[in-house]
């Protein structure tokens, strides 16, 4: 590449093996957790137990035993971002045999970025297109997993079953109706690795298409729609459980029709959290400033709180290059400032990553920091939670539609690349992250100055005697 890749985070340092001594942190406060906690972390840099500051220690230090003080930081596991369309010059839409090794440079980019798991957003294009990009994707999964890399979930198809007149920087001329046929022309062969689907549910009155893709442990996202809140809630009642960048590419909320944001976020919470017979709707939403005004980040913020939302980015190919004019199918956007927008002014998406908007939330004091981390740390793993294993093993289907949407669509099984971490990583419901059994070096350190009312973040990396120097 002959520009400069934009990177805010030194490279991660990764603990000794063996080498290093047990280390006790203390003061450390968690997202999800009542109170300050403390760590006890292996000679493996693993944290082994957690116990409340205000509880007498349940284990005798070990020798050598080392003890840090955080001070009250927070530590989080890292980001998990379901719309992302590309990094570094290449959208994923974009993915062929020719480019397709640059895939594990993005991963590596967006681990630096602190996000540890992410869905490769497909915007809507030409079927065969969609097809080879999702061919390029399953090969990087089924390579081995590399250290210090965002993990691939699955692929999120944006489209092409939106409505035109909500289609924004999406290429008209690639629509497609939103019908069984259509959508098992899109899957193709490779529907295993698709997890989630932006579609506009007025385009399909009798709901088949979303029944159909809930069964296949697809998530459906209502975006890109003229849906009425009537519309919406026959979606949501026929399994919808997502909304994609909230007040974006939709009606705004209005005080006779309040539309299909107006009925998310007023769906019923399930009455026993634990039960899978219906899911929280959650909507996801962009928190650059531009997407959204803080004023309606308040609001929405009030509205939803942390069971009904998650923070994505949107991020274009553009992230981590600098603000510039760049190619967007045939057509060029312009990155000012870190906003993307076609030659008519549409705004098309951000090139700020998925934690800049965490900063932007508790720094404008839309929450606090606790809550901004959540919404982009757990919050997205919640939203996805209840989706079987990523890549999916494909349920029975036993309606006549579903063999209709399934009978061009391979029916082999796929093993799932969290196959004993994901109940306690991506759980069904909201709770406290696990992060016992998780290494030290892979969580985010957060702090907050109060004076200077900013928050930054960091892979943990302690002391000099816990990770290797000079690589």
């Amino acid at each position: 590449m002959t520009q400069a890749i934009r990177s805010s985070r030194s490279e991660v340092q990764r603990p000794l093996a063996s080498t290093s001594p047990p280390l006790l942190l203390t003061n450390v406060r968690l997202p999800g957790y009542l109170g300050r906690k403390r760590l006890w972390v292996s000679p493996q840099g693993i944290v082994e137990a957690i116990e409340a500051m205000d509880q007498a220690c349940e284990r005798l230090p070990e020798p050598g035993l080392q003890v840090i003080d955080l001070g009250d930081r927070w530590l989080s596991l890292g980001g998990v971002d379901l719309q992302i369309n590309g990094a570094l010059g290449l959208a994923f839409t974009d993915l062929n045999a020719a480019n397709g090794d640059r895939l594990g440079e993005i991963c590596k980019y967006l681990w630096q970025e602190g996000i540890d798991a992410f869905l490769p957003t497909l915007v809507t294009s030409a079927p065969a297109q969609i097809q080879q990009a999702l061919a390029v994707i399953e090969d990087y999964c089924q390579r081995p997993s590399e250290a210090e890399t965002a993990k691939i979930l699955g692929v999120h198809l944006e489209g092409p079953c939106l409505a035109p007149a909500k289609c924004g920087a999406h290429p008209p001329e690639y629509l497609q109706p939103l019908t069984p046929e259509t959508m098992a022309e899109i899957l193709g062969d490779r529907g295993h690795m698709v997890k989630m689907v932006t579609l506009a549910p007025e385009l399909d009155p009798s709901g088949e298409v979303i029944r159909a893709l809930c069964d296949r442990n697809i998530a459906v996202s209502l975006g890109h729609s003229q849906a009425t809140a009537a519309e919406a809630q026959r979606a949501f009642d026929q399994g919808a459980t997502l909304v994609t960048h909230a007040f974006n590419a939709m009606p705004g909320l209005h005080h006779r029709e309040p539309g299909l944001l107006g009925a998310a976020l007023t769906q019923p919470q399930p009455a026993d959290p634990a039960s899978p017979a219906k899911s929280t709707v959650r909507c996801g939403f962009i928190a650059d400033g531009q997407h959204i005004s803080p004023t309606m980040l308040a609001l929405l913020w009030r509205l939803g709180g942390r069971d009904r939302l998650f923070l994505v980015s949107d991020a274009l190919a553009p992230l981590g290059l600098p603000d510039g004019t760049y190619p967007w199918d045939r057509r060029q956007i312009t990155v000012t400032e870190g906003t993307a927008r076609l030659a008519d002014g549409t705004l098309s998406g951000t090139t700020r990553s998925l934690l800049v908007g965490v900063k932007n939330l508790a720094e404008w004091g839309i929450c606090s920091v606790e809550a901004a981390i959540d919404l982009a740390v757990s919050a997205p793993r919640q939203a996805i939670g209840d989706r079987s294993d990523y890549p999916s093993q494909r349920p029975s289907l036993h309606s006549s539609l579903n063999s209709r949407l399934n009978s061009r669509l391979n029916a082999s099984q796929h093993p799932s690349q969290y196959p004993s971490q994901y109940p306690s990583q991506y759980p069904a419901q909201r709770q406290a992250p696990q992060y016992v059994g998780q290494s030290l070096y892979h969580l985010l350190q957060w702090t907050w100055d109060e004076a200077a009312g900013s928050l930054a973040w960091k892979r943990f990396a302690p002391l000099p005697s816990w990770v290797e120097m000079g690589r």
